[in-house]
C-alpha cells in the first residue's frame, strides 16, 4: 500500500529514533559539562580515558554475543532491539539533570560525565550493532541495501532535525529548564520509534533456531568458547579490505566527532552575535545535521552508477579543498565562515552515513570466503568499533587540551572577558583547528581508502543466494 517497503520502514525506524537522542548528545554533552557544570580539565580527560576503553571493548564483546548467543534476546535482532530500547532511551536522559548543583571543579561532575558516557554507550552499542546487523541481513543485493539507505536516510533526516529544534525551544540551552524538558519528550519519542522496529522488522537469519558460524558445523557447545572467539576475530582482522576501511573509518569518527562536539563552540567565538544572532546559529546547526540526509537521498544515482568508493572518495577531496580555501581566506569573513562550517558537518555526516554499504560488502566477502552458515554481521561492525571508536575520546580530549593551553577555560564566556589580547589567542587557535583539521584528517584519509578492491558491488549480483 502506497508503495511502502514495510521491513525499510520498520529497519528504519529504530534510525529515527536514535537520530533524535544521538544528535543531541553528540552536539550538546561537551559544551554541557565544559560550560555549565564546569568540570575541570582533569576529570574530563579521566572521563574520556575511560569512556574511549568501554567503547573499544563493548562492540566486539556485544557482537560476539549477539551472533553466538543461544538466548533469544541477543541472538534475535529484532528482539535485541525491542527489549534495549527503553533503557537507551533512559540512559540518554542521564546527562541532562545534575545531580546536585556542581561548583567549579567539582569531582562529582566527574562521575557523572563517567557513567553518563558509558551506560549511554553500551545502550547505544547493544541497539545500533543489531540494526546494523539487519542492515547486512536483510537482503544481499545492492539494489535493496541503496532502498535501506534510502529509508534510512529519510529517517535520519527527521530525527536529527531535534537539534534545530532542541536549539529553538532551548535558544541553544541558554534556558536550561526547557532543554530538559525537551529531552524527556525527545526520549518517550525515540523509544516508541524503536520499539516499532522491535515488533514488526524481519530478517531471513531471525528464523534460525541458532546461529552456526562455524566454516565446517562446528557444534552450538564450542559456541561461546574463547578459541572461538580469537578464530573468527583472526578472520575477520586478516581481510585485507577490512583493515583498510577501518584506518579510513578511525579517521573519518575523529573528524565526525570533532565537528559535532565543538562546532557549538567554535561558531559562538568566532562568528560575532551581532553578524549572526542566536536563532540563526540554531538553524545553521540544525542545517549542519538534516542537511547530510538531503544530501545522500540526493545522491541515490550516483551510488547506482558510480559506486560507494568513488562517492566516499571524492568527498575526501572536497573536504580537503574547502578548508584550504578558507584558511587562505581567513576568519574575518564571517559568512563563509559559517557556510563552511554548515558544509563541513553535512559532509563529513554524509558520507558516513555510506559506511554500511563498504561494511556489508566485507559481511559478504566473510560469509562466501569461510564458507560460514549465517554472516558475522555483529562480530564484523564490532570488531570495526573496536579500533574506529577510541576516536570519539581522542577528539575531546585532544581540542579541549589545546584550547586550554591557550586560556580557554578562563575565556569560555566572551562578555565577561576584559584581556582582548587572550581572546583573539584563543580565537586564532580556534581558526586553525577549524581549517587544518578536516585538512589533514582528509588528507590521510585519501591515502588509507585508495587501495580498497571491493569497488563494484554496485554492478554485480548479491555474493551469496538469500534464503
Amino acid at each position: 500500500m502506497f508503495g511502502i517497503h514495510h521491513n525499510a520502514l520498520a529497519y528504519a525506524m529504530t534510525t529515527l529514533g536514535a537520530g533524535m537522542m544521538n544528535s543531541i548528545f553528540s552536539f550538546y554533552y561537551v559544551k554541557l559539562f565544559l560550560n555549565k557544570y564546569k568540570i575541570s580539565e582533569g576529570a574530563f580527560h579521566q572521563s574520556q580515558v575511560v569512556y574511549m576503553i568501554w567503547n573499544a571493548v563493548n562492540d566486539p564483546l556485544f557482537g560476539y554475543i549477539q551472533d553466538n548467543s543461544r538466548v533469544p534476546c541477543f541472538s534475535k535482532r529484532r528482539l535485541s532491539i525491542l527489549y534495549g530500547a527503553p533503557f537507551y532511551a533512559l540512559t540518554f536522559l542521564l546527562a541532562w539533570f545534575p545531580w546536585r548543583s556542581y561548583e567549579a571543579g567539582d569531582w562529582l561532575s566527574g562521575v557523572h560525565l563517567i557513567v553518563t558516557l558509558c551506560a549511554f554507550d553500551g545502550m547505544l552499542t547493544f541497539v545500533l550493532l543489531a540494526q546494523c546487523a539487519l542492515f547486512a541481513e536483510i537482503s544481499t543485493h545492492h539494489e535493496n541495501r541503496l532502498t535501506l539507505i534510502k529509508y534510512n536516510q529519510v529517517a535520519s533526516l527527521i530525527g536529527s532535525s531535534s537539534v534545530l529544534f532542541c536549539g529553538l525551544v532551548s535558544e541553544n540551552m541558554e534556558n536550561f529548564g526547557y532543554f530538559q524538558s525537551f529531552t524527556v519528550v525527545v526520549a518517550v519519542l525515540a523509544c516508541t520509534c524503536m520499539l516499532y522496529t522491535g515488533f514488526h522488522s524481519l530478517s531471513p537469519y531471525d528464523c534460525l533456531g541458532s546461529k552456526g558460524t562455524g566454516e565446517e558445523g562446528q557444534g552450538d557447545e564450542a559456541a561461546l568458547s574463547l578459541s572461538s572467539v580469537f578464530c573468527m576475530t583472526k578472520q575477520i582482522l586478516t581481510q585485507k579490505d577490512f583493515m583498510i576501511f577501518v584506518t579510513m573509518n578511525f579517521f573519518q569518527v575523529f573528524l565526525l566527532a570533532f565537528c559535532n562536539n565543538f562546532t557549538m563552540i567554535f561558531a559562538e567565538h568566532l562568528i560575532p552575535q551581532n553578524v549572526l544572532p542566536s536563532f540563526v546559529k540554531s538553524i545553521m546547526y540544525g542545517a549542519g545535521f538534516i542537511c547530510p540526509q538531503l544530501l545522500v537521498l540526493s545522491s541515490q544515482n550516483l551510488l547506482r552508477t558510480l559506486g560507494y568508493y568513488r562517492v566516499i572518495l571524492f568527498t575526501f577531496y572536497v573536504e580537503a579543498g574547502a578548508a584550504a580555501v578558507m584558511f587562505l581566506l581567513g576568519p574575518q569573513h564571517y559568512y563563509i565562515l559559517a557556510l563552511f562550517l554548515t558544509g563541513n558537518m553535512v559532509l563529513i555526516q554524509a558520507s558516513f552515513s555510506l559506511f554500511n554499504l563498504p561494511l556489508a560488502d566485507i559481511i559478504d566477502a566473510d560469509l562466501y570466503k569461510h564458507k560460514r552458515s549465517t554472516p558475522l554481521s555483529s562480530m564484523v561492525f564490532g570488531t570495526n568499533a573496536l579500533f574506529t571508536k577510541p576516536a570519539q575520546s581522542l577528539a575531546p580530549m585532544l581540542v579541549v587540551g589545546i584550547l586550554n593551553q591557550v586560556g580557554y577555560e578562563k575565556l569560555k564566556d566572551i562578555a565577561a572577558v576584559s584581556d582582548k589580547g587572550s581572546l583573539q589567542e584563543l580565537h586564532d587557535v580556534m581558526f586553525y583547528l577549524v581549517c587544518l583539521v578536516p585538512v589533514c584528517v582528509a588528507a590521510l584519509q585519501i591515502l588509507a581508502w585508495t587501495p580498497y578492491s571491493i569497488r563494484e558491488s554496485h554492478t554485480v549480483d548479491a555474493k551469496y543466494i538469500e534464503t
